[in-house]
Order: C-alpha cells, then structure tokens, then sequence
C-alpha cells in the first residue's frame, strides 16, 4: 500500500470545492431549485474548509488544523 498523502488529499478537496462552484444548475424550479442551491452551498463550505487545513500525520493519526478566525485576527 502507498503512503498516505496528506498534501494529495487537500489538493482534491480543493479541487471538489471548486467543481461545486462550476456545477450546472438541474432544470428545476421552486423548492427543488433552491434545495439544490442550498446544497451546493454547503457542499462547497465543506470541501473548501477541508482544502484550506494545514495536515500532517502525526503517529499514524491525520491532523487537520482549520483556522476559521477572520483573516485580521490570525
């Protein structure tokens, strides 16, 4: 088995965070179209808070540091 890649990992999260962002709008309407949307919203906050983590293995456990504090307050 290949080594666990954490860099790898992060980069196709990104790479899911901005596929959600160019995803095709279905033919729907109403409800549904907004079911959709609100969806992709948090498929995309996922994806892009997992890529901007900063990973390491640290005894054979992923770490992944996440800093959601505003950008003047890191």
């Amino acid at each position: 088995m290949a080594a666990f890649d954490v860099d790898e990992m992060l980069t196709r999260f990104r790479e899911r965070a901005a596929a959600v962002k160019k995803r095709p709008l279905p033919p729907v309407a109403g409800q549904e179209r907004q079911a959709f949307l609100s969806q992709a919203n948090i498929d995309f906050q996922d994806f892009a808070i997992i890529g901007d983590a900063v990973g390491a293995m640290e005894d054979g456990v992923l770490v992944l540091r996440v800093d959601l504090r505003p950008p003047d307050q890191r």
